[in-house]
């Protein structure tokens, strides 16, 4: 296809792969097409609604591979559902009965866009399909290939999201200094809370990470340096079931003999639990334009604190969140990695003028490819069977995990 002008944008939360897959996109193309003139689209789906864009200069071309160096994005994020009117007019982005899809198209279409790169998680990239449909129902043909962004690695029908292994080493590493106040008061209770709304993964590999660094420590348990009150004694994920009492019980006899308790905690674990009980009492429920509860404001780890403060005598309860620290650092080796080949690949697609996600496809033998956006769906479930995780939880001494029941 004759390709004259890309544009990029990054969406939705951060994960450690944004600033990397724009360097690496913008490489790419300097390598391959250097006729072809890119743009960034400020703040996502946001800077698409109202103009807001960056020129990739010959000056940022030659530098790109600065990118590859920071977490965060150059570009900026937000989080923007173009089919969610009501949302966009109340913020000020679309004109009063606008249809956002047509304001987006529009803009797109002005620009003169071949070829449109959404960085982002699944709604990042079902938004890019809904506007590729959009503008070929109106004659204007555009291209969008999409990179799968997600902390959580819950993108149906991909392997791997980028940016999860770094998140998962970074929490790990966060974990460190954060389990290091287990006694800094008798009986404490340390939950540290992971990202993760649906899916387990990122808890279960933040927590995989840790006991790993545990396995390579000398200790003196003789002189209150032991693996056992540095260990993590509870990892709790959205797809296993929890029962309170019986943990309560469990945790209750390792505060006793340990001093102290530890959990590691799916930010998504018991949130069916935290909404029935706010409904109950008539609480309003904040919920995001995508309309996801907003698991910041009901707070988990409080709850989850509360819930295990008085049942373990704990004297005090410490709850931390590794999220913003995880999600805005810099991509590991691993990463780096990863990102290179889907963005040398997702260059090629927009090229050949073949739209999709790129990502590796586990419904056709784990191949790279530019994954139809019918099949993309978010809310993929952690496999509870894996044996590294149940391994895990016997590192922990916390019985195998009970699928939780399907609402």
């Amino acid at each position: 296809m004759s390709l004259h002008k890309v544009a990029l944008l990054t969406a939705g939360g951060f994960a450690p792969c944004l600033s990397a897959a724009v360097g690496g996109l913008i490489e790419r193309y300097t390598e391959l097409a250097p006729e072809v003139e890119i743009i960034g689209y400020r703040y996502g789906y946001q800077g698409l609604l109202t103009g807001d864009r960056f020129p990739v200069t010959e000056g940022v071309r030659a530098r790109a591979t600065l990118l590859h160096q920071y977490g965060g994005s150059p570009l900026g994020n937000s989080r923007v559902k173009l089919t969610n009117y009501k949302d966009l007019f109340k913020r000020g982005l679309v004109p009063e009965g606008a249809d956002p899809l047509q304001v987006a198209a529009e803009r797109l279409a002005a620009d003169g866009i071949d070829v449109l790169h959404t960085i982002g998680g699944d709604d990042t990239n079902m938004t890019g399909a809904d506007l590729a449909a959009y503008l070929h129902r109106h004659g204007y043909e555009l291209t969008v290939v999409g990179l799968p962004k997600t902390i959580d690695n819950d993108i149906v029908p991909i392997k791997h999201s980028l940016g999860a292994w770094t998140a998962a080493e970074e929490g790990a590493r966060f974990a460190r200094n954060v389990v290091a106040e287990h006694n800094s008061n008798p009986r404490m209770l340390i939950i540290h809370e992971i990202m993760g709304r649906n899916c387990g993964w990122l808890t279960a590999a933040t927590a995989a990470a840790y006991d790993r660094w545990l396995g390579t420590q000398r200790w003196l348990p003789e002189f209150g340096l032991s693996r056992e009150a540095w260990n993590m004694h509870a990892i709790y994920v959205p797809e296993a079931a929890f029962d309170l009492e019986a943990e309560s019980d469990r945790l209750k006899a390792v505060m006793d003999s340990v001093g102290n308790v530890t959990i590691f905690l799916s930010e998504g674990a018991g949130v069916d639990s935290i909404v029935a009980e706010m409904e109950e009492r008539g609480a309003e429920i904040p919920r995001d334009p995508f309309g996801h509860v907003k698991l910041n404001s009901i707070n988990p780890g409080q709850w989850f604190g509360g819930q295990f403060a008085e049942r373990l005598g704990a004297e005090k309860v410490l709850v931390q969140k590794s999220g913003y620290f995880a999600r805005s650092a810099a991509p590991d080796e691993t990463d780096l990695l990863l990102i290179k080949s889907m963005t040398d690949y997702a260059v090629g697609c927009a090229l050949r003028g073949i739209s999709g996600v790129v990502g590796h496809d586990e419904d056709q033998g784990d191949q790279l490819r530019a994954i139809e956006f019918d099949r993309i769906a978010g809310g993929k479930k952690f496999d509870l069977g894996q044996p590294w995780f149940r391994e895990l939880l016997e590192h922990a001494g916390q019985p195998a995990p009970v699928p939780a029941p399907v609402h």
